[in-house]
């Protein structure tokens, strides 16, 4: 059973920055893509970002591009989220999640990740 164990979560101000750890463990191998879900009080939960273990091919959804970075390291077994100028808006509780997507060329519905951790709380204020 792969295990996902969210780190990093806190208070920062408007502008400020947080990275986001996702330490993995178990049968990694079945794993072609991990990626970042967040859901915000009262909403349902959305994809953020993803990354392809084979290429390093990234996703990100609109709102954060230019501000998020997603990244991993392999002999870590950490998956990270970089997340630069913050708004209020990106308060959420922040998930990381793993899975078998290939072939599927969609990456951003929740339901194709087999694996979750147990989310860290990130909010934002202004």
């Amino acid at each position: 059973q792969v295990q996902l164990v969210e780190s990093g979560g806190g208070l920062v101000q408007a502008g400020g920055s947080l990275r986001l750890s996702c330490a993995f463990s178990g049968p990694t191998f079945s794993i072609d893509t991990m990626g970042w879900f967040r859901q915000a009080p009262g909403k349902e939960r959305e994809f953020v970002t993803s990354i392809r273990w084979t290429g390093s091919r990234t996703y990100y959804r609109e709102s954060v591009k230019g501000r998020f970075t997603i990244s991993r390291d392999n002999a870590k077994n950490t998956l990270y989220l970089q997340m630069n100028s913050l708004k209020p808006e990106d308060t959420a509780v922040y998930y990381c999640a793993a899975g078998q997507l290939y072939p599927s060329v969609i990456v951003s519905r929740e339901r194709d990740y087999e694996y979750w951790g147990q989310g860290t709380q990130v909010t934002v204020v202004s």
